[in-house]
């Protein structure tokens, strides 16, 4: 007996999706994109507002490019692939619109729904 997977939550099939590249559990409507112009540990990234489907691990310091800040993995809660991070704090004023925020890089993202 096979069982089909689900998922915490599906996007609407009406909106642009990103989705997990590795299991296509939803993670992110297109509504939800901050920025395209970010860099993760494994290449380009993107930034969003809200996420779902993701766990998310412990907060720990990082030096990033733009200097430091608090962040947390994410991970994908279907096949639990790290996806990215979480910004939780960040230390510099000019940062503060990251926190609250989810990073995810595109080597672990697919497009789905109505991309032309």
């Amino acid at each position: 007996m096979t069982r089909s997977k689900t998922f915490q939550a599906y996007l609407p099939s009406c909106h642009r999706t990103y989705s997990c590249i590795h299991c296509r559990a939803h993670l992110a409507n297109h509504d939800e994109l901050i920025s395209k112009s970010f860099q993760g540990s494994q290449g380009r990234a993107y930034l969003f507002n809200a996420v779902v489907n993701v766990g998310c691990g412990p907060a720990e310091e990082r030096l990033l490019l733009t200097g430091l800040h608090a962040v947390a993995d994410i991970f994908c809660q279907s096949c639990k692939t790290t996806l990215g991070w979480k910004y939780e704090h960040a230390f510099e004023s000019s940062q503060k619109y990251k926190e609250g925020k989810f990073i995810i890089e595109l080597a672990h993202m697919i497009k789905d729904n109505g991309w032309e």
